[in-house]
C-alpha cells in the first residue's frame, strides 16, 4: 500500500459514530437534557408550573440547546453538512442561532431565546443565563479564538452585545443592552455602552438574578460629578467677583425607582 493512502478513514469515522451514538452517550444525554430542563424551572418563573414534557416541547431555549448538543458531537467527529444543518433548523424553528462549534457547559438557560447568536469560538461554562437578543459575537475576520468567554453562573440581560475575544468572569452580570468589548471581572455588573463595572449597594452581586431595575447608572453618577464641580467653580467666581451665585442645575435621574427588586432579591 503507497504511504499516505487512508484506507482506514471511512472505517475509523464509522467507529467513533458508532462510540457517540453508543448506551454511555445515550445516558450522558439523557442527563444534560435533565440538567436543561431543571435549569428553566429554576430560572424561568413561567416554566414553575410546567411539566417536563411541556418545557421540552415549548420552550425554544430548551429545544435550541438540544439541537445544539447533537450538532456539536456530530461536529466533534468530523461529521460534514449535518452539523450546520441542524443549526440553521434550529435557528429557523426557535430564533436561536448557536454555531455546532461553540462549546456550551451544563445548565445553560436562555430565557425567551429570540435574536440570539452564539458565535463559532464561543467558551459558555455552566449555570449562565442569556435574555433575547443577547449576541456572543466575533470583530474583524481573523480566525482562530474570536468570540467570547463566559464563565460560570454568569447572567447577561436582553439585547446585551459581547463582542471579542474577551473574558467574563464567574458570577458576573450584563446589563440590558449594554456593549462590551473588554473584559470582566469575576463578581462585577456592567451596564452601559460601552459597558461599564459598577456596584449594587456597595457590594458586588452574586446569583442568576435578573434585577435590572435597581442597577447604578456610571453615566448619570459622571454628569453629576461634573455638574457638582461647575457649581463649586462658580460660587467660587462669585466669592472672587462679588456678583450672586446663580442656582445650581439639578441633575435628577429619569425616573424613581421604586419598590422591591422583581428578581425577589
Amino acid at each position: 500500500m503507497a504511504p499516505g493512502h487512508d484506507s482506514d478513514g471511512p472505517a475509523l469515522r464509522l467507529v467513533t459514530l458508532n462510540g457517540v451514538l453508543g448506551l454511555g452517550t445515550l445516558s450522558r444525554v439523557i442527563g444534560e437534557v435533565r440538567r436543561d430542563v431543571a435549569a428553566a424551572h429554576a430560572r424561568d418563573p413561567a416554566a414553575r408550573g410546567a411539566g417536563s414534557v411541556e418545557v421540552l416541547s415549548t420552550w425554544p431555549g430548551v429545544q435550541a440547546l438540544l439541537a445544539h448538543r447533537v450538532a456539536h458531537g456530530l461536529h466533534g467527529i468530523g461529521v460534514p453538512l449535518v452539523p450546520r444543518s441542524i443549526s440553521t433548523l434550529s435557528r429557523t424553528l426557535t430564533g436561536i442561532e448557536i454555531h455546532p462549534a461553540a462549546q456550551i457547559g451544563n445548565g445553560f438557560f436562555v430565557d425567551h431565546g429570540a435574536g440570539v447568536v452564539i458565535g463559532e469560538t464561543a467558551q459558555i461554562g455552566d449555570d449562565v443565563t442569556l435574555f433575547q437578543g443577547v449576541t456572543l459575537g466575533g470583530t474583524g475576520f481573523a480566525t482562530g479564538k474570536r468570540h467570547p468567554t463566559l464563565q460560570d453562573n454568569v447572567t447577561v440581560g436582553a439585547g446585551a452585545k459581547l463582542l471579542g475575544a474577551i473574558t467574563v468572569g464567574h458570577g458576573a452580570k450584563v446589563g440590558a443592552n449594554s456593549v462590551v468589548i473588554h473584559d470582566v471581572p469575576p463578581n462585577t455588573t456592567v451596564v452601559g455602552n460601552p459597558g461599564h463595572p459598577v456596584r449594587v449597594d456597595g457590594r458586588k452581586p452574586e446569583g442568576p438574578d435578573v434585577d435590572w431595575i435597581h442597577l447604578p447608572d456610571p453615566i448619570a453618577d459622571a454628569i453629576k460629578g461634573l455638574s457638582n464641580r461647575i457649581g463649586e467653580l462658580e460660587r467660587e467666581l462669585a466669592a472672587l467677583s462679588g456678583n450672586e451665585t446663580r442656582p445650581e442645575a439639578d441633575v435628577r435621574p429619569l425616573r424613581k425607582v421604586r419598590g422591591p427588586s422583581p428578581a425577589g432579591g
